[in-house]
């Protein structure tokens, strides 16, 4: 087994730590950096601030922890705008995403939208695949993209780019939650966004993707066809418990990270246990299905 190569390594990509606070990606989106760094949200959660210039008006996506300077810091995004927020929109329920959306929706006076009713609020609208959302002087697609999360939705603007949350990072690759999270549908989501040609794609963590994106979706998609892989020759052995798969399997993976690779790992077992490929043994374990 050979690992597949990420396209990304021979990009001019920002080193960690090194994404601006702020940047203009394309006349109808801007991104704010949050001040949020760790393991886990790389150089912090990417706000966007998207509308169509001279419009007067703007959409926040992702607006992420309720942080004082992160909230100044978008004010001043759409100051530099001369605009209004007409609506915040999430793309999941994680609190790195969406911790602000009904703070900052009460304080611009915008709707918030979402898949989940528990995050769009009372007074906000619950979003589903394929809707067109006409806000701020442009139109927004709508694209399901569950998989990281069950109400895990990515946004395709009208430039073609396409604002993707957590469904892809600028670096790494993203991990599919358990047992909220789905491999089967994160697959079909990464093919779903494929399909879409994507000009761009701005990540929920990290730089965004401008010089190949399809090239890192197929990456994403051997990525995880690899792990699989990887599974199943560990599991050649004998039963081995998540714990010891993920210890063999993410060797090479700072140990910190290993709490989420577990959790991508489960979700994987989980797709080769419904699969007949793997099968539940004591406790933790899990065998190649068959005698035993």
């Amino acid at each position: 087994m050979n690992a597949p190569v990420d396209p990304r390594s021979g990009w001019d990509l920002p080193v960690p730590g090194g994404m601006p606070r702020t940047a203009e990606l394309e006349p109808l989106v801007a991104r704010v950096l949050a001040p949020n760094p760790s393991g886990m949200t790389l150089d912090g959660t990417n706000t966007y601030v998207v509308g169509e210039p001279g419009s007067g008006q703007a959409v926040v996506v992702d607006p992420g922890p309720a942080d004082a300077a992160h909230l100044a810091a978008v004010e001043g995004v759409l100051a530099a705008r001369d605009a209004r927020v007409v609506a915040v929109l999430v793309t999941h329920h994680h609190g790195d995403h969406a911790e602000a959306a009904q703070p900052w929706g009460a304080r611009f006076g915008a709707p918030v939208a979402a898949a989940a009713a528990h995050v769009a609020g009372p007074a906000g609208r619950v979003l589903a695949p394929g809707e067109q959302l006409r806000l701020a002087g442009t139109t927004i697609g709508v694209v399901g993209t569950p998989g990281h999360t069950a109400d895990h939705l990515a946004f395709r603007l009208e430039s073609g780019a396409v604002l993707v949350g957590d469904h892809v990072l600028g670096r790494g690759t993203s991990v599919v939650t358990h047992p909220e999270g789905d491999v089967v549908a994160y697959l079909e989501s990464l093919r779903r966004v494929h399909d879409l040609g994507p000009a761009a794609l701005y990540c929920g963590h990290g730089p965004e993707l401008t010089v190949d994106p399809t090239a890192v979706l197929d990456f994403y998609l051997a990525h995880r066809a690899f792990r699989e892989e990887q599974l199943l020759a560990g599991l050649a052995a004998g039963p081995r418990t998540v714990d010891e798969l993920v210890a063999e399997v993410y060797a090479a993976v700072p140990q910190a990270l290993w709490p989420a690779a577990a959790q991508s790992t489960r979700a994987t077992l989980a797709k080769l246990v419904a699969e007949g490929r793997v099968a539940p043994r004591a406790g933790d374990a899990v065998a190649l299905a068959g005698p035993g």
